[in-house]
């Protein structure tokens, strides 16, 4: 079964390819996606990694949360689900 992993404080330069690239020492993953702005289309400093297997992943968590990536310490941790947020303002 796979498993989510959420990665923030990323500086801006780390594309997803040096992601993939990082947790794949650990094992598989199936996909990697590094968050950006919609208007700029900038990352955001956080992206998100599946990897294939959960030993992997704890594996990754293990070693990579709070390493140096170029020049920040990154955060790995399991991603939360995904929750409805409410709908914002809107003028009736």
């Amino acid at each position: 079964m796979s498993k989510n992993l959420y990665v923030g404080n990323l500086s801006y330069s780390v594309d997803e390819n040096e992601l993939e690239n990082l947790f794949a020492q650990y094992g598989t993953t199936k996909s990697v996606r590094i968050i950006t702005d919609k208007y700029t289309d900038q990352s955001k400093g956080f992206g998100f990694v599946e990897m294939e297997e959960n030993d992997a992943a704890e594996a990754a968590i293990s070693a990579l949360n709070g390493m140096d990536l170029k020049g920040r310490e990154i955060k790995v941790n399991e991603a939360r689900e995904k929750t409805e947020r409410p709908q914002r303002g809107g003028y009736r």
